[in-house]
């Protein structure tokens, strides 16, 4: 159950609390728009929307304060929208239920949104507060930070007039930082054949679960698991051992965020099912060792199922499995410079 209302500050989670049970995937943030745009009305300061859903509210310098730069307090209203395959949720009419565990706070098989809720929350809290001195202020609530910075690459000439922006997107209390990672996505595509499961092969599922996850940027350096990584390592030593054929491989969600879950469909030679059996529980207990200290809930799941699905033709098979098998997953290369710094990771 969610008690967060107990917790102090309270002014904070309750905004976390108010801010998180509105619906908020990334590029359906309509119903959070209209929240904050109703939210700064409500407290009488000027609010607007901008062309593209940005929200600004602005508050005047508080008495002694009206003399200095006016600052800009960014965070962004979408969160990540990622659950367990096994959570019921609809992220796009459903608030996020909240669990405290003691000195923490999760959700129930879902993403929480802190990421950057508690962001939007701190800002609510300055922006209604009677006491907290501080001068002008611009407080910018940008939309789609997740999946493509639409909110701020859309941003317009003169909609800001301040000339100090602090972004409260970040995890860390008592830290400034002046700098900011990039990022570059890749978009691989290409075809393949299908062609029938051959006559004297059998179905089965893998399911690899229980990972962790993590941000992309953030969680990089702790040697988490990835699932899609973890899945096509599976299919490549099963291929290997007993020339498997691939129907479907499905895992990931969000381009930031480390796969928890994947799924795969493949045909194995039914004169073969015993020793890929007894091969693939082995390769199973060698991965789950291989992440027992930084993922212990990871489940690896092989079974036999029905039908008759379509499988891909050999050469693009193998030429799947080799490219993400060559693909570099987690840190590439540390800063040379400073101490403890991610340089370049995937």
């Amino acid at each position: 159950m969610s008690n967060i209302s107990a917790i102090e500050p309270k002014e904070l989670w309750k905004n976390f609390e108010a801010l998180n049970a509105v619906p908020r995937p990334s590029k359906k943030e309509e119903r959070v728009i209209q929240f904050m745009k109703k939210y700064g009305e409500t407290l009488g300061l000027e609010t607007v929307v901008d062309h593209i859903g940005n929200v600004i509210i602005k508050k005047p310098a508080t008495a002694g304060m009206e003399d200095r730069q006016t600052i800009v307090m960014q965070s962004h209203l979408d969160m990540v929208h990622q659950k367990n395959a096994d959570t019921i949720f609809d992220f796009d009419t459903e608030g996020i239920r909240m669990i405290v565990d003691g000195d923490w706070i999760h959700a129930a098989g879902t993403t929480l949104g802190a990421d950057n809720g508690i962001g939007v929350a701190s800002i609510m809290t300055i922006l209604e507060s009677k006491t907290i001195e501080h001068p002008a202020m611009e407080a910018l609530f940008t939309i789609d930070e997740e999946t493509g910075m639409t909110g701020a690459l859309e941003l317009k000439g003169g909609f800001l007039t301040g000339t100090i922006l602090l972004n409260l997107d970040t995890e860390d209390d008592n830290e400034l930082t002046i700098g900011c990672a990039g990022g570059i996505d890749i978009t691989a595509t290409g075809t393949y054949k299908e062609k029938d499961m051959p006559a004297d092969h059998t179905p089965y599922t893998i399911k690899v679960s229980g990972l962790n996850g993590g941000h992309s940027g953030m969680d990089i350096h702790k040697g988490l698991g990835n699932a899609n990584k973890i899945m096509n390592r599976i299919l490549h030593m099963l291929d290997h051992e007993v020339r498997i054929c691939v129907s479907s491989v499905d895992g990931g969600s969000v381009r930031n965020a480390i796969p928890r879950e994947s799924s795969a469909l493949i045909t194995v030679p039914t004169a073969q099912i015993e020793t890929m059996e007894e091969y693939a529980v082995n390769l199973a207990s060698v991965i789950i060792s291989e992440y027992s200290y930084t993922d212990n809930d990871l489940e690896i799941e092989i079974s036999q199922t029905v039908g008759t699905p379509k499988v891909m033709d050999d050469h693009s098979q193998i030429n799947l499995i080799y490219a993400l098998y060559a693909c570099p997953n987690g840190i590439y290369r540390m800063s040379p410079t400073i101490e403890g710094l991610v340089q370049t990771s995937n």
